[in-house]
């Protein structure tokens, strides 16, 4: 519930021209809320004197902001989102606590549809062996079974793990990655643009990722797995591979030229 701080309410009415619900007024020459709403943070945020909060909401996370001047470098942002690339060569060095925490808060404060902060973040790399053997045993099963009775979206797996027999050091799944994420939510946009934001932090902190739709496809499918998880009731929307690149690109990669329609 939102909590407008009377004292420190200089009634200015700015949170209520931008409160996207029409939910506060000004009366008597202060803010007020006229019901519930989506608590989307937006009356905190611009708030000039702190009067609002949101008690449900981790408060003290709350930051000042550098000012309207302190944009981002468009041509260094540009120059980062080129040169990026998906990595499947990682050092086998381990991901620090710290910048992980970092891409965490990266992928919490994306923005989710009506507010709903329904993304759920699993990092595993403590028990990434852990994950590795129940994903395997899991194809290993449905090798044992009739290509029939397979379900087509799962037949790739089959391949995989015959390349893996093969070649031990075939990891086509994992690429040797020190850490994997998972992604879950409810929301058809909302772990794809978390994901986005936590690529972009991870980049800045000299790591490298790899969408894993592979990898997201079958722990969906291995219910053990995600009771394993602790997200048997949810969806994973996202995997990513986590690491420290062992490769270097020296340049951009060309592309097609932009489909763009202007109007």
């Amino acid at each position: 519930m939102i909590k407008i701080d009377l004292e420190k309410c200089i009634g200015c009415g700015m949170c209520s021209v931008d409160c996207l619900a029409t939910n506060i007024e000004i009366k008597d020459g202060k803010a007020s809320i006229k019901k519930e709403c989506i608590q989307c943070g937006h009356c905190v945020a611009i708030c000039p004197v702190g009067a609002v909060s949101i008690p449900e909401y981790e408060m003290e996370d709350v930051e000042s902001c550098k000012g309207e001047n302190s944009q981002l470098d468009s041509e260094q942002l540009l120059q980062s989102i080129k040169s990026r690339r998906s990595i499947r060569n990682y050092k086998q060095e381990r991901v620090e606590q710290c910048k992980m925490e970092l891409l965490a808060q990266a992928g919490r404060y994306t923005a989710t549809a009506k507010n709903n902060q329904d993304c759920c973040f699993i990092f595993i790399q403590e028990e990434l062996e852990q994950l590795k053997s129940m994903v395997w045993d899991y194809i290993n099963g449905l090798e044992q079974q009739e290509k029939k009775t397979i379900a087509r979206e799962l037949l790739p797996f089959v391949a995989f793990n015959r390349r893996r027999k093969a070649n031990p050091e075939d990891d086509f799944l994992f690429r040797n990655a020190p850490a994997v994420v998972f992604i879950t939510s409810e929301w058809p946009l909302d772990a794809g643009l978390a994901a986005q934001n936590m690529e972009t932090m991870a980049e800045t902190l000299g790591l490298g990722t790899l969408y894993n739709g592979y990898l997201a496809r079958i722990a969906n499918a291995n219910i053990e797995l995600k009771k394993w998880l602790g997200i048997e009731d949810r969806t994973i929307k996202a995997c990513m591979l986590l690491g420290y690149p062992d490769v270097h690109y020296v340049r951009t990669a060309p592309r097609k030229k932009a489909n763009v329609i202007w109007k």
